[in-house]
């Protein structure tokens, strides 16, 4: 089969993220076509002025359309696409130069009908990015799961870095109304009409995710409440992982119970748990700064994500409440 590669891009309210975007297209090395598909889904602040300035250099087709969330714009966007292989990312990501060369290099060895790559920090990053960053990507929290070449044969990619054949959005109708939670959604799905997933390695990206340490919280606290009602409509994929963030903020409630008793060396594992991950930050990116960043950053994602399962667990679960009317905010109105 030949490639022929559409991104797709949704945006809202992101102009100077596409802005970032389309330069680092522009110093790709791939030098065959391909296209970009953008939706702007229903921003105030388009970005359409920012893509003007692209597209005599770069194939862009430029969608306007009401607030539907970023899985009905991807739809919207993959249904416009001319290609036949879709490559989906949000706006807030910055691709290397080899990007689309590896991609393109992966699949024609290892063809699979959805695939996912890795996420990183760039070096123009603020402190504050390459904390969050750390924290969400490093081996020694549950955001490492995600890049092992390990888990290859059963990878869920994630919809900031995730390519999809035309055949496969077709055979699934796409991304569902949930967010977030809409990318492993719709590979669940994928599994089940018998299309394989794969993580490329070197198909990575480098994504600025949130800015602030609020957005952070809001972001990780909808990632636990979403992940309940996934398995609620996948049960088949539940996984004791899933409950770590739980366990973590139970083990920090019995530390320092115990350590008001006398006994420390609960407290000590948990602080020594830290330190690795202050010397580890700080190595990674050699700045103490985001070394004592990355620990915060690790406290939010547990915390947010901890307290978001186990209430959607409650609620879900015990009380058999429907997803859509327990929690309307998770969920997109087409």
């Amino acid at each position: 089969m030949k490639l022929n590669f559409s991104f797709i891009v949704p945006v809202y309210n992101r102009p100077i993220e596409i802005k970032e975007l389309l330069h680092s297209m522009l110093e790709m090395d791939y030098k065959k076509e391909y296209e970009i598909v953008i939706i702007e889904d229903g921003s105030s602040e388009t970005s359409e002025h920012m893509i003007e300035a692209f597209k005599e250099q770069l194939s862009i087709s430029y969608y306007q359309k009401p607030n539907t969330g970023p899985g009905d714009s991807r739809n919207y966007g993959m249904k416009k696409a001319r290609g036949n292989y879709f490559i989906i990312l949000d706006s807030d990501v910055i691709l290397p130069q080899n990007y689309l060369s590896k991609v393109e290099v992966f699949l024609n060895k290892n063809f699979v009908h959805c695939y996912g790559g890795p996420d990183d920090a760039h070096e123009s990053f603020s402190n504050l990015q390459k904390a969050i960053s750390y924290s969400m990507t490093s081996y020694l929290t549950t955001g490492g799961i995600r890049g092992r070449k390990s888990m290859m044969g059963k990878f869920q990619p994630r919809s900031f870095n995730m390519g999809l054949s035309k055949e496969a959005f077709y055979a699934s109708e796409g991304f569902g109304d949930i967010h977030p939670g809409e990318d492993p959604d719709l590979t669940i799905r994928l599994w089940k009409l018998g299309y394989e997933t794969a993580l490329i390695p070197d198909a990575k990206v480098f994504h600025k995710r949130r800015i602030s340490w609020k957005k952070f919280y809001i972001q990780v606290n909808k990632f636990g409440l979403v992940r309940p009602i996934l398995n609620k409509w996948h049960p088949e994929t539940a996984k004791i992982t899933y409950w770590f963030p739980v366990l973590f903020l139970i083990y920090i409630s019995f530390s320092l119970v115990t350590l008001v008793f006398g006994f420390w060396y609960f407290m000590a594992i948990l602080g020594l748990y830290f330190v690795l991950i202050f010397m580890g930050a700080s190595t990674a990116f050699k700045n103490i700064s985001i070394g004592i960043q990355s620990v915060l950053a690790v406290l939010i994602q547990f915390y947010g994500y901890g307290k978001g399962f186990f209430k959607s667990y409650y609620y879900i679960h015990l009380l058999k409440k429907v997803p859509e009317k327990q929690f309307p905010k998770l969920f997109f109105k087409k």
